[in-house]
């Protein structure tokens, strides 16, 4: 594993109990990221569905926009910044996911202007892709020096 969840907690600014990326397994800098994500019963967004007991898909999109995150704020030139998610430009869900299933979670840096860009995100659980989006993001600008 390349970065666990204490690394992962160090870069990006999302915490218990919104911290939904348990590891990344793959990085390449300014490119790609994957990552993933071990569904328990114990998850908060599965103990308050009465029905049905899954991950609801906005909580997926989540899971790729912390992803997509990682892989920008590794950038040297958003170092010790803050992505925001921009943007849904697309989403399709395929099926749902329940406990006891690990989400994989690959992310492609597709556009960079300034500080908004473009990322293609792909949710899988084993080799079936249960999720596909496009996401807008943006990097909070520079904060001032403070003396």
């Amino acid at each position: 594993m390349l970065l666990n969840v204490q690394q992962i907690a160090d870069l990006i600014p999302n915490r218990y109990p919104i911290a939904w990326i348990d590891g990344v397994t793959d990085f390449i800098p300014d490119q790609s990221i994957t990552a993933f994500k071990n569904v328990t019963i114990n998850e908060r967004f599965i103990q308050g569905r009465k029905d049905e007991k899954v991950v609801p898909n906005i909580f997926l999109i989540e899971m790729l926009a912390q992803a997509a995150s990682i892989l920008i704020l590794k950038s040297p030139k958003f170092a010790h910044k803050t992505a925001y998610l921009g943007g849904i430009h697309s989403a399709r869900f395929k099926r749902s996911v329940e406990p006891g299933e690990k989400i994989e979670l690959s992310i492609l840096l597709t556009k960079v202007r300034e500080n908004m860009g473009v990322v293609d995100c792909t949710a899988a659980v084993g080799e079936e892709e249960i999720c596909h989006a496009q996401l807008l993001f943006v990097v909070s600008p520079e904060e001032p020096a403070v003396d």
